[in-house]
Formats: structure tokens, sequence, C-alpha cells
């Protein structure tokens, strides 16, 4: 058994890391309220987005499609692959994830002999990609609790020119989708070619598009593509806090706990130590008395 001061040590030791733990979940349930807000206001351009590029698709049919994001390609040989991840740690299992769909991904992808190639956002998708060998085209990290969509164009516009040029034939995102608080799930999105969105419920309105509808629709084609990236980094940014608030916890819990089981084995320590004392004691005075 330990001595009495080395356990003591070790829950000095313990209580100083619980306080640590405790502070980062309460910093992480701040930035992450901050980061569901976020997600909740980019929503609603999200959605009318969506509704105009349903619209348009709906117009525009056949040979209209070519040379744009709806275009399909007849042969798929290469594919781009978005990956998000967060730039720190401590977050439970949501990096590993990430990381783990986008290997099966690529894996799957090369099974059917296709090339991918990786553009990354934050710091451990990086890290990972480059300590594996993986081959990276482009990489953002950085981009703090509260990215706006003008940060991310970097990365994005890279792979949507790729789409463009020829260079992929499909470009896909793998991020950590917010489902709720204790909730985060790693999810596949399809970026181009563009799925046509459902058509809105029809209304009296009719919209004339100026200069023309196929014009409209490829300059405004990008901007969607755009925007599901920077709707996929925000949810990110709100699972990477909503995990790293809950992993805080439960590492405070564990510190509370080992902290009372090291006092139990403290007391019974020092019991026994006051114990063999008083036996030591009883035994002397008894000597003397013979």
């Amino acid at each position: 058994m330990a001595s009495s001061r080395e356990i003591k040590r070790r829950i000095r030791s313990v209580k100083n890391v619980g306080q640590i733990t405790r502070a980062m979940e309460m910093v992480a349930a701040s930035k992450m309220r901050r980061a569901q807000r976020n997600v909740l206001a980019a929503r609603p351009y999200a959605d009318r987005m969506r509704d105009l590029m349903a619209d348009l698709t709906s117009r525009v049919v056949g040979s209209a499609k070519k040379g744009t994001l709806l275009d399909k390609r007849a042969e798929v040989k290469s594919v781009g692959l978005i990956i998000v991840t967060p730039d720190r740690g401590l977050c439970g299992s949501l990096v590993t994830n990430v990381l783990r769909r986008a290997v099966r991904f690529t894996l799957d992808q090369r099974a059917l002999g296709r090339n991918v190639e990786l553009f990354v956002y934050g710091k451990k998708g990086r890290d990972y990609v480059v300590r594996n060998g993986l081959p990276l085209a482009a990489e953002m990290i950085k981009l703090g609790d509260a990215p706006r969509i003008e940060d991310i164009l970097g990365v994005s516009v890279s792979a949507i020119s790729g789409f463009q040029a020829g260079r992929y034939d499909e470009l896909y995102i793998i991020y950590s989708e917010f489902i709720n608080t204790l909730v985060q799930r790693a999810s596949l999105k399809q970026l181009a070619p563009v799925d046509s969105p459902e058509a809105p419920v029809s209304t009296s309105q009719v919209f004339t598009y100026e200069p023309g509808e196929e014009e409209v629709l490829r300059e405004v084609l990008p901007r969607y593509v755009e925007t599901q990236i920077y709707q996929a980094i925000l949810e990110s940014t709100a699972s990477f806090y909503s995990a790293q608030m809950v992993a805080m916890r439960n590492a405070t819990k564990s510190a509370k706990d080992l902290v009372r089981d090291l006092t139990l084995t403290f007391n019974k320590a020092r019991q026994a130590a006051i114990t063999k004392e008083v036996s030591e004691i009883s035994s002397g005075a008894a000597a003397l008395a013979e």
C-alpha cells in the first residue's frame, strides 16, 4: 500500500484536474449555446437557397445542365472528399468517428477503382491525413468558434472549381452532424453533381429571372454548394462543443469518484498506521512492566 503522503499528493492532483475539467465544461457549454445559435441563424438562408434551386432546376432541363454542377458524369474515375474536423481534441469519440467514416469511404471508392483526393477543414483532420500519407489537395485550419462564409471559401472554391474543370467526377463532404447535445453523427453528403431539391409548395407568385434562368442557375449553383459546406462547418462546430462539454462533465465526475476512493484508501492507511503505533506502544509498555 502507498504511504499516506503519496496518497495525499494523488488526492491533491486529482482535485486540481477536476477543477480544470469543470472549468472546461463551463466554457464548452457557453460556446456550445453560441454555436447552436449560429446553426439556427444560418438555416433560414439555407432553406431559401434550397427553394430557389428547386425552382430553377425545375425550369431548366436537358442540355442546359451540361457544364454545370448538375452535370452527372457517365463514368466516375476521380472523387473529391471534404473532411470537416475540429482543431482541438478532448471531445470524446467525435474526431475518431469522422475520420473512421472518411477512411471507410476512401477504401470503398478505391475498391471501385476511383482516385480520391482530400480537402480538409480542421487541424485534427489535417494531421491525420499528413501522418498517413493520404493525398491532400487543400487544407484550412483555425477557423475559430464563429466562422463566416467568406472564411471557408479557400477550400470550397478549390473543390468546386476542381469539379467544374473535370478533375473530379463527384464531390462529397463528411462532417459531424449536430442532432442534439448528447448525439452527434458522422454524416456523408454528396455536394456535386447537385441533386435537384424538391420543388417548394406552389404559390401564386411567379418569378422572372434576369438575364435568364440558365445564367442565374450557373451563378447560383456554386453559391448553393458553398452554403452547404458552410452549414456543415457550423454543424461540426456545435457538435464539437457539445461533445467536449459532455466529455469534460464525465471527466469531472470520474475525478470526484477517484478522490472519494483515494480518500477511503488514505483513511485505511492512516488507521492502519495508528493501529500499528498503538500496538507497538502496548508491547513496549508490557515489556517494561515485566
